[in-house]
């Protein structure tokens, strides 16, 4: 191996270990384990990536590669990207977790005082919201976007946990939505916002300066909660799976194409509509695993993302 391809392979090995070690906070020995290196080694990697700048507030990529599947991201999607390294021997769950814990890290980064923040409940979002780190804000928002009651449980105690988590971490003022995730009839949930307590949450919902989800997929290796937790029949899955739908944002189903207004379910949805999440400045997503390319494909193709977080693998799958 000539020297520069030492180089260019220690920098590399220097990025993964800031990333486990300031990100992720794994042990050394844990770090070693996974390099495959001695404990020794991973504090000079770690001496290496703060002498090199490396380590500044945050993680900073030296590699070629890293760089390069975020440009190309941007370049064709106009989405900014962080890209979280993880082994491709990771387990889907430990996947989830180590993506979650950096997403939590960054979350900061995008948020300040009087703005409002829209969250949309979920797998993804309920891993990212026990790992936050606490900022204090004042005059922040966060709001509730979709109902989580079925015909089984109300939800609350589920979704208000994981609403309850960002309030507490930011000193933010929270606004549920105790609505069902999915009415039974589209006019019920039309007469239910017009009623003034409703629609004073939809109208805050469409104020958004920044709005965080995951994808949901019927396809994950981690189920998405909308599909794992009883809020569809198998009438409605097997309608979704004719109608070509992949993912969903919020309980909001959409095609490969991007395209969403005609799909039947969304007309008894309670999420707000695709066109609302997009009037939002700041679009943060969170994914894990290729099972959930077909969903992050779809949602880049209706505009849905402005800035990305997402496991290194899946990544590059997704720009090849």
């Amino acid at each position: 191996m000539v020297a520069a391809d030492k180089d260019t392979s220690r920098f590399r090995d220097a990025w993964k270990a800031a990333q486990l070690y300031y990100m992720q906070d794994l042990t050394m020995e844990a770090i070693g384990d996974e390099l495959n290196v001695s404990r020794s080694s991973v504090s000079r990697l770690l001496d290496l990536a703060r002498s090199r700048g490396i380590v500044e507030i945050k993680v900073i990529s030296p590699t070629e590669a890293p760089q390069r599947i975020e440009r190309e991201i941007k370049r064709r999607w106009g989405v900014s990207t962080s890209l979280v390294p993880v082994p491709e021997r990771t387990s889907h769950i430990d996947r989830l977790d180590r993506v979650a814990v950096s997403a939590a890290r960054m979350l900061g980064d995008f948020l300040d005082s009087n703005m409002t923040m829209g969250i949309a409940w979920g797998s993804t979002i309920s891993a990212v919201s026990r790992h936050l780190v606490k900022k204090p804000l004042s005059k922040l928002d966060v709001v509730q976007l979709n109902g989580a009651g079925n015909d089984h449980t109300t939800g609350v105690t589920y979704s208000s946990e994981i609403l309850s988590r960002f309030g507490e971490a930011f000193g933010a003022q929270v606004t549920h939505f105790p609505v069902p995730a999915f009415f039974d009839d589209p006019d019920t949930k039309a007469a239910l916002w017009r009623e003034r307590s409703t629609a004073r949450i939809v109208e805050l919902q469409k104020r958004l300066d920044i709005a965080l989800f995951g994808l949901g997929s019927i396809y994950a290796e981690v189920p998405s909660q909308v599909y794992a937790g009883g809020y569809l029949s198998d009438a409605d899955v097997l309608a979704l799976s004719a109608e070509g739908v992949v993912g969903d944002v919020a309980t909001v189903f959409y095609r490969a194409d991007g395209g969403w207004n005609d799909i039947a379910i969304n007309l008894r949805s309670s999420g707000p509509g695709l066109d609302v999440i997009r009037e939002a400045p700041r679009r943060l997503c969170v994914v894990s695993g290729e099972s959930r390319l077909d969903s992050l494909r779809g949602a880049l193709a209706a505009d849905l993302i402005t800035d990305l977080i997402i496991d290194y693998p899946t990544a590059r799958v997704l720009v090849k």
